[in-house]
């Protein structure tokens, strides 16, 4: 049964049978809120036989029953304190989803419009039309914010979002900034290669999310639920909204693990892991090492995805760790990429595919993992000639990635899900105060953190332009860099821009990137880490100066 998304924490559905619940748990949610008084037709499952399947799955449960036509304030109330105790994301249901829709709607009056309750509601399948008057109270302001605009709104509080507010600031100190970010804690993201090669302990790659909001900045712990963009406001999924002088989006990709058949239940575990998560990258060493013989799977979904190296790097660490024992020749290494090439830019290629042949890696274009069988140990594949399943010993999943839901709905989106903006300037094609940037932008180069860099300071310098009236100069070139860890102690220093334009940092006499260099896995291991913590997220913009049209 499709559940229908009311914001990033609440959907809603029809009555839940027992497979929907395990669907449900299956795709994320954490905890089932029930809508239906007990008995109103033969055959419904009681709230007691609810909470029972819910607590079977590991998710929370509340029952708010309500009666068709005779919700009032009270059981609004009750379904605000329902969601307030429970874990998110929930899963709502009565008999047709209405009712749930219609407590949502009713908990959102005073917040929100009447016109943007509806118009989510109407997404979803449901029209509430007939509560318009209910509906249409005074909104009210987020809680703590300031009167009026705070200057600028940045969505997302990860590499993209403070490097360009940090970026901001050092521009102009008395900016009012706002960062709008659910997490509590900070990841970087690109140490996750070396967790899983045994090279970093994971715990060096994530901090508290406070510790690393610039100085100055007012940071709103929420979620976005939709962009106003006409009216230069944002509406967070508690039903406040902020005004702002511009907006920067910069929410970034989201994983689809679900997408992958099985691949839930199974992650983390039966030799199934992924570089992916900060959960389950520790476990990808840990199978490294225990592995003497047998099959390991490497796979690579359709683009696009963040760091497109990183499933290759996974499996070269492995394989040099392998070699290292002396075990590689008992092993048959696989990779499995939903592409017709090894890598996106060409030269590249052949040094990358020494290390597939000196590995003795075999490889597999155009297919595409959709099925993941821990427990049996065999995975599933699309390819040109049907499906194929291959048995394995360990299997390393790059995850199907996508906007995130709340972007991809809204009228920031182009038709992929992802911020409509210009390459050049990352100005938005049709909102001229909006920029977007990072993993959620709909620019054609590798999403990667290196691109994130050079990005921060294009839509700092832009943004300040736009806003003084004046045309934006800045330009952004596409760039981007991969440092492929083909060996403990080498990297392949992959930096290029659109249209595949190698585009070196250095003079090749100090790095070569078409040539694995020791030097490049010292800039990677030890000098990136501390970049990133100390220079990127604090506007310090060392080499990523941005172009600027007259110079062009």
């Amino acid at each position: 049964m499709p559940f229908k998304p009311l914001t990033p924490t609440l959907s809603v559905s029809p009555q839940l049978s027992e497979a929907d619940v395990a669907q449900a748990a299956r795709d994320g949610f954490r905890s089932i809120a029930d809508n239906r008084p007990d008995g109103e037709e033969p055959g419904q499952l009681s709230a007691v036989e609810m909470e029972a399947l819910a607590q079977r799955h590991g998710m929370g449960f509340a029952h708010v029953p309500a009666v068709p036509g005779k919700i009032g304030d009270e059981e609004v109330a009750q379904m605000v304190s329902a969601l307030a105790r429970l874990d998110g994301p929930v899963l709502a249901y009565c008999r047709t989803g209405t009712r749930s829709a219609t407590l949502w709607a009713l908990s959102q009056a005073g917040k929100r419009s009447a016109d943007s309750i509806i118009a989510t509601a109407s997404d979803a399948g449901y029209d509430l039309t007939a509560l318009r008057p209910r509906l249409e109270l005074p909104t009210t302001p987020p809680e703590g914010a300031r009167p009026g605009k705070a200057d600028i709104v940045v969505v997302g509080g990860g590499s993209a979002g403070l490097a360009t507010a940090a970026s901001l600031l050092e521009r102009d100190g008395t900016l009012d900034i706002v960062v709008i970010e659910p997490r509590e804690t900070h990841d970087y993201q690109p140490g996750w290669t070396m967790v899983g090669g045994g090279v970093l302990d994971v715990a060096e790659t994530r901090r508290a999310e406070a510790s690393v909001i610039p100085a100055g900045v007012r940071w709103i712990k929420g979620a976005v639920a939709s962009f106003q963009p006409e009216c230069d406001s944002v509406t967070l999924e508690d039903g406040s909204t902020i005004g702002y002088r511009a907006l920067v989006v910069a929410p970034g990709i989201a994983l689809d693990w679900a997408a992958i058949d099985g691949l839930p239940e199974t992650l983390g575990k039966n030799g199934v892991t992924s570089n992916y998560s900060y959960d389950t990258a520790p476990y990808t060493w840990e199978l490294v090492r225990a592995l003497r013989g047998g099959t390991a799977l490497f796979t690579q979904p359709p683009m696009p995805i963040k760091c497109a190296g990183a499933p290759q790097k996974a499996m070269y660490l492995s394989c040099d760790h392998w070699r290292r024992e002396g075990v590689l020749k008992n092993i048959d290494v696989q990779f499995h990429t939903a592409g017709a090439v090894l890598f996106g830019v060409k030269e590249f290629v052949p040094p990358l595919m020494e290390y597939v042949d000196r590995y003795g890696i075999d490889l597999a274009f155009e297919s595409t993992l959709i099925a993941v069988n821990g427990a049996d140990g065999t995975a599933t594949f699309r390819e040109k000639s049907g499906e194929v399943t291959k048995s394995f010993d360990m299997i390393h999943v790059t995850p199907p990635q996508m906007a995130p839901a709340f972007l991809a709905r809204s009228p920031l989106a182009n038709d992929a899900g992802y911020v409509d903006v210009d390459p050049a300037s990352l100005q938005h094609v049709r909102y001229a105060n909006v920029f977007g940037l990072g993993d959620g932008g709909s620019t054609p180069n590798a999403k990667t953190m290196a691109a994130a860099r050079k990005q921060a300071p294009v839509v700092a310098e832009n943004l300040l332009t736009v806003l003084s009236g004046k045309p934006p100069m800045a330009v952004y070139d596409g760039y981007g860099s991969c440092p492929l860890t083909v060996e403990r102690g080498k990297i392949l220093l992959a930096e290029f821009g659109y249209g595949g334009k190698l585009l070196p940092s250095f003079p090749s006499w100090i790095i070569d990137g078409t040539k694995p260099q020791r030097l490049s896995w010292l800039l990677k291991s030890e000098a990136l880490p501390w970049i990133y913590w100390n220079a990127m997220l604090k506007g310090r913009e060392w080499m990523a100066q941005p172009q600027h049209r007259d110079a062009a």
